[in-house]
């Protein structure tokens, strides 16, 4: 039977955007010089509520160093750290750096308890314990925040996977906002998900090559020993003894899979045919004419047969290095500019990296359709932190590779490619 308490009954629940701040060092900056501290921490704090004003948020509670506030919009929300983070961030710089007082925040969507002006709840714990997963100057946001975020604002995230936070019932999938549009890179901690995902790969790759070689070892030295005593029984042919594990590779004559081409030879008699000649069991006239063809005429029909080998795909002529400009478009913060970079393309797999400033590594990855349809994705990279994705799409001809596409800003970008002349 349901609990009707009235205590229960009265209780105001609510779905609300919860951002969650502290000091990163907090103790050791005030054991260090209390007066500097408090009068940096104030000066912070007015920021921080200002922004939070300015997003149509509330600041609902403060004890210490700490900061919590509600947001109706998770958009907003987001915003609003991505922006407090900047300004305090060049505040701090006029500081040294064991002097600076940096903020973690943590962002989390979920149900929450009205009491008063406070809120309480799993929807303000979870806020709180991704704070501490936090970098001091970043930001760490929950699945919930991610999920109505990820295609509405111009961000770059490092997913760190489901987090395990104290007094938590339930694993929270967490990620790191790493850059925000117009703003300089936050910090983040390293995922470390894509090498542990490469070291098991390789694992089963090499217990699956292992386990291969060893079967095919075994089998080679059951038949073996069976083989050489069927073939030691008299009136059993050698070639019927042998099994096709240690018969020489064969194949099929190219006869069988191409029409047959026989030159017309000159003085042949018509009544001749080939298959009359093939199948005597001496050398016929056909035979005979043949063994007079100079070696120019058999070139010419062994060229003769290779020309009538079906034509590969269309990915068998374009594999290579394609080379040329990358372009970006203008935005109302940035140039448009070009740069050059080159990508290999084998097997329909097009691939490709080259350095940025500051430590910065662009990676391309693509595939090449049999008709030549480009489809290519394109991040950049700097210890284990992903930025500014691009997706593109265009068309490979002529030994030209074209195709263009978007930031997720909507920053235009394009690829004009030409195939690199093979060096001989």
């Amino acid at each position: 039977m349901a609990d009707a308490s009235p205590a229960r009954q009265n209780l105001e629940r609510k779905l609300a955007t919860i951002l969650s701040a502290d000091v990163a060092g907090y103790s050791r900056l005030m054991a260090e010089d209390e007066e500097q501290t408090l009068r940096t921490f104030h000066a912070h704090k007015e920021i921080f509520e200002s922004l939070v004003a300015m997003h149509k948020g509330r600041v609902f509670n403060t004890a210490g160093d700490a900061i919590l506030a509600e947001f109706g919009s998770v958009v907003e929300a987001v915003r609003c750290a991505t922006e407090v983070q900047a300004a305090l961030q060049t505040r701090n710089n006029q500081f040294p750096p064991d002097r600076q007082v940096n903020f973690r925040i943590g962002i989390n969507l979920g149900d929450v308890i009205v009491q008063g002006q406070d809120l309480l709840g799993d929807g303000v714990n979870v806020a709180a314990r991704l704070q501490t997963a936090a970098m001091p100057g970043g930001i760490c946001i929950s699945g919930s925040v991610y999920d109505q975020i990820r295609n509405k604002l111009s961000l770059s995230f490092s997913p760190l996977g489901e987090k395990i936070f104290k007094n938590i019932p339930q694993p929270v999938r967490t990620f790191s906002i790493t850059e925000a549009e117009g703003h300089a890179p936050l910090p983040s901690p390293k995922s470390g998900r894509g090498s542990a995902v490469w070291w098991v790969v390789a694992a089963v790759l090499l217990a699956a090559g292992g386990y291969w070689s060893y079967s095919r070892s075994e089998r080679i030295t059951v038949e073996r020993p069976r083989v050489r005593a069927e073939a030691s029984k008299p009136g059993l042919a050698q070639s019927e003894a042998r099994p096709a594990l240690e018969q020489p590779a064969t194949q099929p004559p190219l006869r069988s899979t191409i029409p047959r081409m026989e030159p017309k030879l000159k003085n042949l008699p018509e009544h001749v045919s080939p298959a009359a000649d093939k199948d005597s069991g001496t050398p016929g006239p056909l035979a005979a004419k043949k063994a007079e063809q100079p070696v120019e005429v058999a070139a010419s029909q062994n060229a003769q047969l290779q020309s009538t080998v079906p034509a590969k795909s269309v990915m068998g002529g374009v594999d290579g290095v394609y080379a040329g400009r990358v372009c970006f478009g203008a935005t109302a913060a940035q140039q448009a500019h070009c740069f050059r970079s080159e990508a290999t393309l084998a097997n329909g797999k097009l691939a490709g990296q080259w350095s940025q400033r500051e430590g910065w590594i662009m990676y391309l990855a693509g595939e090449v359709s049999p008709s030549g349809e480009v489809q290519i994705h394109m991040h950049n990279e700097n210890n284990g932190v992903s930025k500014g994705r691009i997706e593109m799409t265009g068309k490979l001809h002529d030994g030209r590779l074209e195709a263009a596409g978007a930031f997720l800003n909507g920053r235009t970008a394009k690829v004009e490619w030409r195939r690199r002349p093979a060096s001989r």
